[in-house]
């Protein structure tokens, strides 16, 4: 298989880490999102979004959209799971994972901030529109979560957990203030110290810039 990425893409990142703990083999391309490689016809031909993630199967068959991606890897690697059997716990989690997914993500996203700025909107106003988003988002998604445990459902990696670390590094790198979200800050600590985690991080990856 191939995975489009790119090293800050936060929902390649989803994907690097469901990757990794799975021990599925992929191929890395690297697709350039600052330089516009992803508006390429080329590309474009792959994903009509104009986005990473993308995955290319053993097939030639293209899979994009990074919870698509992931839930399909459930499929080819069952083990370890990241989604219960339970079907209410199941949703619980989905729930937690789409806030990220579906309410944080979307508006912050580098074209839809771009677009923002096109309003005559300075790059602080941008910058506060993303950390109003990221921390409305956040502060849902804790409430959705279990209260304790080494993660967010307990004693077992799960969707929400790959959800929550690549926003978190996010908010890191846009000086969101995390105080108030202890739990969430926890969370990260323990994932950030699994090989996984640590393998799929943006650091880590060779077009990462030093």
């Amino acid at each position: 298989m191939r995975l489009y990425t790119y090293w800050r893409s936060s929902t390649a990142y989803r994907v690097r880490i469901a990757l990794a703990l799975k021990g599925l083999n992929c191929e890395m391309q690297t697709e350039d999102l600052v330089a516009g490689d992803q508006r390429d016809d080329s590309y474009m031909a792959i994903n009509p979004s104009a986005g990473v993630p993308s995955l290319q199967l053993d097939s030639g068959e293209i899979l994009t959209q990074s919870l698509a991606i992931i839930d399909y890897l459930e499929y080819l690697q069952p083990t370890p799971a990241l989604l219960p059997s339970e079907p209410l716990q199941r949703a619980r989690v989905l729930a937690a994972s789409q806030v990220i997914a579906c309410d944080i993500h979307p508006v912050n996203n580098s074209k839809v901030v771009a677009h923002f700025r096109q309003f005559d909107h300075t790059a602080d106003h941008a910058l506060q529109w993303m950390h109003h988003w990221m921390y409305e988002g956040l502060t849902a998604f804790a409430a959705l979560i279990d209260p304790a445990g080494p993660y967010c459902f307990g004693d077992q990696l799960t969707l929400a957990d790959i959800c929550l670390i690549p926003q978190l590094y996010n908010a890191h790198r846009w000086g969101l203030e995390l105080s108030s979200l202890q739990r969430l800050c926890e969370i990260e600590a323990r994932c950030l110290e699994l090989q996984p985690f640590r393998h799929a991080n943006p650091q880590a990856q060779p077009d990462a810039e030093n």
